[in-house]
């Protein structure tokens, strides 16, 4: 595992210019502490699309000074708040595909980025994420708790959250619109407003020296705004991944 590859994924909102100039106010050089390494990620489409579910990349769940990344979130730390920080955050998202219709036109790739938190209290973790859309001027909202059990080596993280996409969001990737629907023969579809629940479990175990093995798998449950899209072929989605990684102290 390359502590270098680690650096990089951590100092690319830096890179954009998220966070360079008060980077560059930093005396002191930061430290890089948590996981890195990598992962097999499998994401189903909840549409007929010719993405591949499985794909392979970079794992990093760590701390680099003030910038983070949180496996498919990335920010910074802008200012202390409660028992975390107030942070300015952007996400990797899989949800754009491309549909196997080709009668329907390709569905961008989101690119969302916000304001966000984390919680680490006695109770666990509290998480709550406010994104803007680029691609559709849509918005995200994303909350979810998670509990940390420990059995032996074994570390157990339950989840438990909820998304909530507004209609510019939702339309972008799953409306048809009038021109599509005559092209394709789908009926015209306008969605609105979704919010999707889901819950998730992580296990890590150690392996050998500072090696680590973690495993998650999450379901979400889709509503009516979505599944009611004639591009959607299910009700849920479960999407899991595996990886391997260091741990740096």
């Amino acid at each position: 595992m390359n502590k270098k590859i680690a650096e990089f994924s951590l100092s690319l909102l830096a890179a954009l210019g998220v966070a360079g100039p008060v980077m560059a106010q930093t005396q002191t050089q930061p430290t890089l502490v948590g996981d890195v390494g990598m992962a097999v990620y499998r994401t189903p489409q909840i549409a007929a699309s010719t993405e591949k579910p499985t794909t392979v990349l970079p794992y990093v769940y760590a701390d680099y000074g003030d910038l983070y990344a949180r496996v498919d979130t990335f920010g910074y730390k802008l200012t202390p708040m409660g028992a975390g920080h107030l942070e300015l955050v952007t996400r990797l998202s899989f949800e754009g595909y491309q549909p196997t219709n080709s009668a329907i036109g390709k569905r961008e790739r989101p690119k969302p980025i916000g304001v966000g938190t984390f919680q680490e209290t006695h109770y666990g973790g509290f998480f709550a994420y406010a994104f803007h859309d680029a691609s559709s001027g849509g918005s995200l909202l994303d909350a979810s708790y998670a509990a940390e059990l420990q059995f032996g080596g074994l570390h157990v993280y339950p989840q438990l959250g909820f998304e909530r996409r507004d209609r510019k969001y939702v339309d972008a990737l799953y409306g048809v619109s009038a021109a599509e629907s005559a092209r394709s023969g789908l009926t015209a579809y306008a969605a609105n407003n979704s919010i999707t629940p889901n819950a998730a479990v992580a296990l890590e175990y150690p392996l050998f020296d500072s090696l680590k093995l973690t495993f998650q798998v999450r379901k979400k449950w889709l509503d009516k705004s979505i599944n009611d899209s004639p591009l959607v072929n299910t009700k849920q989605q479960t999407s899991s991944f595996i990886a391997i990684s260091q741990t740096f102290k």
